[in-house]
């Protein structure tokens, strides 16, 4: 005899054994019990939530001679007949292999004979999204006054794809993704029945693993029984069959991105490749484990075991490296894989975009986005707090912080040789700043070089005098210094200028939006 996959064997046959989606499968049953049974139903949801399940369960439950309490007999000649896919008055129809207007007027003129030995004909159409606009158009007058004995059962996971005249003819129900522990909780069960050891752990995983599908968790379930068959599905199993990477690998990678060490990472990536890990896996599950350090790091360790069903080993290691980092940089490396996850699934070289990712976590220099410059002023900071000396001056009682620029062939013969903590934070900040005035002076100001005049006056400086020109007059320019003065603390005196757009702006002035983002001078 055939060996029959766990999800068709265990299929659920009644309302009760369908899992994650109460708030669907009580509605229906009250409309059966009630005898308020609709015309034409819709049903959305990605893919083995349970919608062609509960479309069979629910054409058995119409038609059955003997229902209890709302459900199936199972016993019937029409449950039974259902059940072998052998019934006249249950048509099954995928609509991506039949999405012609020949294939609904076929439907169209079956309709109007009456179900054989039954109460209700039904039209179970999967995949109804596929079906062309001539298909929808032949579809709707049936489908808004069908005869009394018929039932229309539509699902489709791209919800957004059928025409609005079709979703205002059914009833629409929404199936959600089924959770981790209710997808453990079942698989379980049904290992409890087969008398197949597994442990809690790996059921777990492939649960995760699963991404909110019951079929899809089964499949994988039945993939690693079978490699390892006639032992304990173990954690370590799971992990080889499925080519994923354990959670130790995870903290590794990440201390190393911590140490900015490039090496270090593409050895570690290395050794995930020759273990024969499936690398879009990889990043997915990396991605996850970002995740759960965004959360601990959200709630400060508070409720922590609440939030991830991790093993305490595991969430005191993870504790310990979410103090290791900022908010802002875990919000970076999530968005970095996030970004990866996306391109790895049409690349022909996952490895090297993988390696590309990498590279970006540990050099944020490299990227010009809001979190890259934070995490360098980050980088910075953390030098000076590890005792890197700064030269300072007193002035006006103002620490001044000598900035470390590199020569350049044209460079301007004289720079400044300090600038002000106040005027740092204005540059460092100036992208804020600009979003907080009004919408004409924001988007002068959004071509603005910054610079440092002699008497320590911040440089607005321009390439068009026509902006300098509406800049300089009186309300802007005080509109401008009364939000730096909130912003610094101080009063920060303003100078509009224009330069020459014919030569670079550094060969002129000092740039402080690169001087700031360099290094700072150390003995």
């Amino acid at each position: 005899m055939s060996y029959t996959a766990l999800y068709r064997k265990f299929r659920p046959t009644v309302f009760e054994d369908v899992r994650g989606q109460e708030h669907i499968v009580t509605t229906l049953k009250n409309q059966v019990i009630t005898g308020r049974v609709g015309h034409a139903y819709l049903f959305i949801g990605t893919r083995g939530t349970g919608k062609t399940t509960v479309a069979k369960i629910m054409a058995k439950t119409v038609n059955c001679q003997n229902p209890k309490e709302g459900n199936p007999c199972g016993e019937c000649p029409s449950c039974q007949a259902i059940t072998a896919g052998n019934s006249m008055n249950v048509i099954e129809i995928d609509a991506a292999s039949n999405n012609g207007v020949d294939s609904i007027r076929e439907i169209i003129e079956e309709v109007s004979y009456p179900p054989v030995d039954a109460k209700y004909k039904v039209y179970i159409i999967d995949e109804v999204h596929m079906l062309s606009g001539g298909a929808f158009n032949a579809l709707l007058k049936t489908l808004e006054e069908p005869p009394a004995y018929v039932i229309f059962i539509l699902a489709t996971t791209e919800m957004h794809k059928i025409p609005v005249t079709i979703l205002s003819r059914c009833q629409r129900y929404d199936f959600k993704r089924i959770s981790i522990d209710t997808i453990a909780e079942r698989m379980r069960e049904l290992m409890m029945i087969e008398e197949t050891p597994v442990e809690e752990r790996a059921l777990k995983y492939v649960a995760k693993a699963a991404d909110g599908s019951m079929r899809d968790a089964l499949s994988l379930l039945d993939q690693c029984i079978a490699f390892h068959y006639g032992k304990e599905l173990t954690y370590d199993m799971v992990l080889d069959v499925l080519g994923a990477t354990d959670t130790e690998v995870f903290s590794m990678l990440l201390r190393t991105i911590v140490q900015d060490d490039i090496l270090g990472c593409i050895e570690q990536l290395e050794q995930i490749t020759m273990q024969g890990r499936e690398l879009g896996q990889f990043v997915t599950d990396f991605t996850w484990y970002l995740r759960n350090l965004m959360l601990i790091k959200c709630s400060d360790g508070e409720g922590s075991e609440d939030i991830l069903d991790v093993s305490t080993e595991h969430l005191k290691r993870l504790m310990e490296e979410a103090n290791m980092l900022e908010l802002t940089q875990i919000f970076r490396y999530i968005e970095v894989f996030s970004e990866l996850s996306n391109r790895l699934r049409y690349a022909t070289q996952k490895r090297i975009l993988i390696e590309m990712a990498l590279i970006r976590l540990c050099r944020p220099q490299m990227d010009r986005d809001d979190d890259s410059v934070m995490e360098r002023i980050r980088t910075l900071e953390k030098k000076v707090e590890e005792g890197v000396t700064v030269h300072t001056v007193a002035s006006e009682d103002v620490k001044r912080v000598n900035v470390q620029r590199f020569e350049r062939p044209n460079a301007p013969k004289v720079l400044p040789k300090a600038v002000p903590e106040d005027i740092q934070k204005i540059v460092r900040e100036w992208p804020t700043i600009v979003g907080m005035t009004e919408h004409l002076t924001r988007s002068l100001l959004n071509n603005a070089k910054l610079s440092l005049g002699a008497e320590g006056q911040l440089l607005l400086c321009f390439d068009e005098m026509m902006i300098v020109s509406q800049l300089k007059q009186e309300n802007r320019i005080k509109e401008i210094e009364q939000l730096l003065a909130d912003y610094a603390g101080k009063e920060i005196n303003v100078e509009i200028r224009e330069y020459d757009k014919s030569q670079e702006f550094g060969d002129t002035y000092a740039d402080l939006r690169k001087l700031i983002n360099m290094e700072i001078e150390t003995e």
